[in-house]
């Protein structure tokens, strides 16, 4: 994607017109732009220079790595390849990759069944470990990328690396986010479109984090497909928490409704895979939804009721819930004691438990 449409697409999440965002920008920073600079930005007949970028990313909400990375973008597998080798040897990687090539790899088949281990794997294993399996992966599946249900197979990977990924402003993350809906577009497949966009938008938007790009991805899912999935109810999510840390406490109960109506009809059975979300882990989305939303009854009956559903395989999430108490201790107005109760609970936890997601939410409790 061109660095116009990031923009237009930012701008369109927020609910602006071409002007709304060139006043925000000159009531911010003393700018002296007009609805028509932005167009010519939009229409990529400009690009904005790195004084212009930062604003941007300040006024729309998006870590300023992600739009510089529009626009000094390289080729998509050569960003794959770019990135995912650092964590690893990178001998090690070019000898699988080349390797795979020239054997023809793992068949299709093959391909789904790791990716459901990843996926099992990834709610109770720490998060450095899986990023360094999934890297591997990555390299060697980029060899094979000659078939659609494989274009289809590297999105949700890609999509679980994001997840992992050990960055401290988000911007890495949303790199992979993005790069794996280009790869779930190559694949045409609608589910996997789906899917991709409303883990990226959960992810993103529970993290509290680069909230623009949240809510572009869960609009761009919605409007993929409206059918009941598991990634329409994610994008739901996503959308929820980004309205309820902008203070638009209506939207985000709307959400949270029309959320609760997909899950009847897509919730899954299955308990311990990223790739589901069964009951429980809807009330972990809910739990801090509704502490961010200041309505601790509610709160509190989704913590219940995912801790009376959470395997006990999966210490992370009673973690979450944990964190989500010291929310809104801290949001009651007593800070000292939430921040007390969010190190209790991180201590409890093993150190090779612990995610950037959790250490965000501290974040969060300390403000």
């Amino acid at each position: 994607m061109a660095i116009g449409e990031l923009i237009r697409d930012l701008r369109k999440a927020r609910g602006w017109s071409q002007g709304r965002l060139a006043q925000a920008l000159n009531d911010a920073y003393g700018t002296s732009l007009d609805r028509e600079y932005v167009s010519r930005w939009e229409r990529s007949r400009n690009v904005p220079s790195g004084f212009y970028l930062a604003k941007l990313s300040a006024v729309l909400d998006v870590p300023l790595a992600v739009l510089e990375g529009e626009v000094k973008r390289r080729t998509f597998l050569t960003d794959v390849a770019g990135t995912a080798i650092a964590p690893v040897a990178a001998s090690e990687l070019l000898s699988a990759g080349f390797a795979a090539r020239l054997s023809g790899g793992p068949s299709a088949d093959d391909w789904e069944s790791r990716l459901a281990t990843y996926g099992t794997d990834y709610m109770s294993m720490g998060a450095a470990d899986i990023q360094r399996r999934v890297s591997g992966e990555l390299v060697v599946l980029q060899q094979q990328l000659d078939q659609s249900r494989l274009w289809s197979v590297a999105s949700r990977l890609m999509t679980l690396y994001a997840k992992t990924f050990p960055g401290s402003d988000g911007s890495k993350a949303v790199h992979w986010y993005r790069m794996a809906a280009q790869a779930a577009d190559e694949s045409r497949d609608a589910h996997a479109r789906v899917w991709v966009r409303g883990r990226a938008a959960i992810a993103l938007g529970y993290e509290g984090a680069s909230l623009g790009v949240a809510d572009v991805l869960a609009d761009q899912a919605m409007e993929i497909g409206d059918r009941p999935s598991l990634g329409l109810l994610n994008a739901v999510y996503g959308k929820a928490h980004a309205a309820a840390l902008r203070g638009d406490h209506a939207s985000a109960r709307a959400l949270d409704t029309l959320g609760r109506k997909i899950f009847d009809e897509a919730g899954s059975y299955e308990q311990t895979s990223d790739y589901a979300v069964p009951w429980w882990r809807l009330n972990v989305f809910r739990s801090l939804l509704l502490a961010r939303l200041g309505d601790e009854k509610q709160a509190v009956e989704a913590q219940e009721s995912a801790r009376a559903e959470l395997p006990a395989a999966l210490p992370r999430f009673a973690t979450h819930l944990e964190l989500h108490r010291a929310l809104m201790l801290a949001r009651s107005g007593d800070r000292a004691g939430g921040v007390t109760y969010a190190a209790r609970a991180m201590a409890a936890l093993p150190p090779e438990k612990h995610s950037l997601t959790l250490r965000m939410l501290v974040g969060e409790i300390h403000v």
